[in-house]
């Protein structure tokens, strides 16, 4: 018997594969360019995901460190990089099959209020969670404890009865000093339904 009622799910190598390489090369292929561009256009990624910069500001940022000529790959990029995080399916399968136990699924993920506003387009399994918390609309991100305090807040969760699964192990260690069990995701969702006692397999024919 699970002891948990909630299970709360990173986004970016949890739900969707988040490769930065992967994605800038889906809009520069120039071994010259793309460290050049890489360097530009991720510079600030970090403070567009704790919500202290803002979007629009970091591509002219961008922009003007980069020659006119990259200038349409950097625009590109920032208009649609959202749309090359391939879903993760074994986990949106998980996120169904705790739905049809009516355990309560959340998600909690560094991501800039961009991402926040068309996750829903690349991510159609965040429609059957009952609560999403990015971190960039909330000014604040993971590992910092006053995230993890916001989500339990917001959506008025035990952490005792919660259980967190992100790829990042600080993110892990934050969640369980605040008394949330969790497992460090590496693919292998065996061992996520081995740690919350759920069958190896789905019972489904």
């Amino acid at each position: 018997m699970m002891k948990y009622q909630n299970i709360v799910f990173d986004y970016g190598n949890v739900l969707g594969t988040f490769d930065e390489e992967y994605i800038l090369k889906q809009f520069c292929d120039s071994e010259v360019d793309f460290p050049v561009l890489y360097d530009a256009v991720f510079e600030n990624w970090q403070a567009l995901d704790e919500g202290s910069a803002d979007y629009g500001v970091c591509i002219q940022t961008a922009l003007s460190k980069l020659p006119e000529r990259l200038h349409p790959a950097a625009e590109a990029f920032f208009k649609d990089w959202y749309l090359y995080c391939p879903p993760i399916l074994q986990t949106w399968e998980l996120v169904r099959e705790l739905k049809e136990q009516n355990i309560a699924v959340y998600l909690l993920s560094n991501a800039s209020v961009y991402f926040a506003e068309h996750a829903f387009e690349v991510c159609e399994i965040l429609k059957e969670f009952d609560g999403i918390f990015f971190s960039g609309p909330a000014g604040c991100a993971k590992p910092e404890k006053v995230i993890y305090e916001k989500l339990f807040e917001e959506f008025g969760l035990k952490p005792e009865e919660s259980f967190f699964i992100d790829d990042n192990a600080d993110n892990i260690r934050a969640a369980q000093a605040l008394g949330m069990d969790g497992i460090v995701f590496t693919g292998d969702v065996g061992a996520v339904k081995q740690a919350l006692l759920l069958p190896s397999a789905s019972r489904k024919q």
